[in-house]
């Protein structure tokens, strides 16, 4: 069976734990094995560097949970969207809308891991500019589960916008019988 053959729930799922696992793998191998905090910063490029960051909240460490408590909020919160998604990606009908979901859910269940096992999400790509007026213009810590979801999030989006057939193919938006649109002088007419 090929992946074209899947259907949009069974794709979404296998994105999903292919990501899970590609994430979960990439932050054993930089943790234990590479030993990032021992080694960072590490200049990959003259915008990336590989650092380590431990992110108790979600992005940007908003809603930042420093006990058990909160963590456990935190980690139950991210779980009951999570089922969300994954409720919705069970009744989505077009693949596309499925493989977004599948990277959203993959990237969601990866950092719900770490926050699990670790007590904080293990972040390693630190994009930045060097200006001379300014200094270091610095964005955000990420993982590979934090690339999922903005790659998920960026499929939907584009899925909401285009809804994947040609144009010529869309269903009608109108409520006239006859599919032509509801301003049309001989759309009252029939």
């Amino acid at each position: 069976m090929g992946v074209s053959a899947l259907s949009p729930r069974a794709l979404g799922l296998c994105v999903a734990g292919l990501l899970l696992l590609a994430d979960q793998v990439h932050k054993h191998w930089m943790l234990f094995v590479y030993d990032i905090a021992q080694r960072q910063p590490v200049n990959v490029a003259p915008f990336l560097d590989l650092v380590m960051a431990w992110n108790p909240g979600i992005s940007y460490s908003l809603f930042a949970a420093e006990t058990q408590a909160g963590r456990l909020i935190l980690l139950a919160i991210t779980l009951a969207i999570t089922l969300g998604l994954v409720i919705w990606l069970w009744r989505v009908p077009d693949r596309l809308t499925g493989l977004g979901l599948g990277f959203i859910v993959g990237g969601a269940l990866g950092n719900a891991w770490d926050r699990y096992a670790y007590g904080a999400v293990a972040d390693f790509f630190h994009l930045y500019v060097d200006t001379e007026r300014w200094g270091r213009l610095s964005w955000y810590i990420f993982n590979i589960a934090d690339v999922a979801i903005v790659a998920g999030v960026g499929l939907l989006l584009y899925q909401s916008f285009f809804d994947g057939s040609p144009p010529g193919d869309r269903k009608p938006s109108a409520a006239t019988p006859d599919g032509s649109p509801p301003n049309r002088p001989d759309a009252a007419a029939g």
